[in-house]
C-alpha cells in the first residue's frame, strides 16, 4: 500500500523548469568553503543552508551569510519553507558569543540575525535575539544589525525585548497576501504580521522596519498592492519582493514565474 508522502509525491505537480533569469552556478571558490568552515567550527546554522536557497554560492562568496539562530527545527510547517520542522533543542547558552565571534572573523560591517519559529518558548525566543545583538555591538563595534524576526503570535512583550536592544533594522516578512496564508503558511495569521510593524514602531519610532513579500504563489496584482498599502499604513521603510521558488515536490507549487522587468 502507497504511503500518504508516496501518495502526495506522485500527486504533486513537478516544478516547472526555471527561467535563465534564475539559474544560478553550484557554490564554489575559496571564499564560500571558507565561511562553510567557520559557521562549522563555531556551530552554528545558517538559513542559506537550512532552507537550501539558491543563492548560496553568490552570498557566501561576498563574506555575505544570514545568520539562523535557536537551532535548525522549527516549531511550524510553513509550505514555501524547506527547514525541517519538529520538536526544537533547548537554545545553545553560547549561541550569542559564537555569532558575534563570527561576525568579527567576517569583519561585517552589516550582520542579518534570523530565527527559526519558537512557539515552544515562553518568549518565542526575543530573549536571544537580545543577546545577539548586544554582544556583536561589544565585539564589532560599528556593525549594524538587522533581525528578521518571527510574529510573536502578533504579541508585544516578546517583540519589546527585541525592540529595548535597539536593532538597526526590525525585519519582519508578510510573505503573501492576506487570501494565501491559510495555503502557505496556516499557523501564521496576516493580522499578526501586521501587528508586529505595527508596534515595533510605536515602541521605537526611530526605528527602520521592513517587509519582504513573495510572489508567484498565486497573487494578484491587486492583492500585491493591497499588501503594499497596508506596509505603507505602518510606515514601514523597506520592502523587498521576491520570486518564490519551490523548494521540492510537497511544497506550494509555483503559480508563475515574473520577469526582472515585471
Amino acid at each position: 500500500m502507497m504511503s500518504k508522502t508516496e501518495a502526495d509525491r506522485k500527486s504533486s505537480p513537478r516544478p516547472r523548469r526555471r527561467p535563465s533569469w534564475l539559474r544560478v552556478r553550484a557554490p564554489t571558490g575559496e571564499a564560500y568553503h571558507w565561511l562553510k568552515r567557520l559557521m562549522r567550527a563555531k556551530e552554528l546554522h545558517s538559513v542559506c543552508e537550512e532552507a537550501h536557497c539558491p543563492n548560496i554560492g553568490e552570498c557566501w562568496g561576498n563574506h555575505t551569510a544570514t545568520f539562523l539562530i535557536l537551532g535548525d527545527t522549527c516549531t511550524r510547517n510553513c509550505r514555501f519553507c524547506n527547514i525541517q520542522t519538529g520538536r526544537p533543542s533547548p537554545p545553545d547558552p553560547a549561541e550569542p558569543e559564537h555569532v558575534a565571534q563570527a561576525v568579527q572573523a567576517m569583519n561585517l560591517k552589516h550582520a542579518v540575525i534570523t530565527s527559526v519559529d519558537r512557539d515552544d518558548l515562553p518568549d518565542g525566543g526575543a530573549g536571544a535575539f537580545a543577546a545577539v545583538i548586544h554582544r556583536i555591538r561589544e565585539l564589532q563595534p560599528g556593525c549594524t544589525v538587522e533581525v528578521l524576526i518571527p510574529d510573536f503570535r502578533g504579541q508585544i512583550e516578546p517583540l519589546r525585548v527585541v525592540m529595548n536592544a535597539r536593532p538597526d533594522i526590525l525585519n519582519h516578512n508578510v510573505e503573501t497576501a492576506p487570501r494565501l496564508f491559510r495555503v502557505v503558511q496556516p499557523q501564521c495569521r496576516y493580522e499578526w504580521s501586521l501587528d508586529i510593524l505595527r508596534n515595533a514602531k510605536r515602541l521605537w519610532p526611530e526605528a527602520t522596519t521592513k517587509s519582504g513579500l513573495m510572489v508567484g504563489l498565486g497573487e494578484t496584482t491587486d492583492e500585491v498592492l493591497g499588501v503594499m498599502s497596508d506596509l505603507r499604513k505602518l510606515d514601514v521603510d523597506i520592502l523587498t519582493i521576491g520570486q518564490y521558488l519551490q523548494p521540492t515536490r510537497q511544497h506550494v507549487p509555483i503559480a508563475r514565474y515574473y520577469t526582472p522587468d515585471e
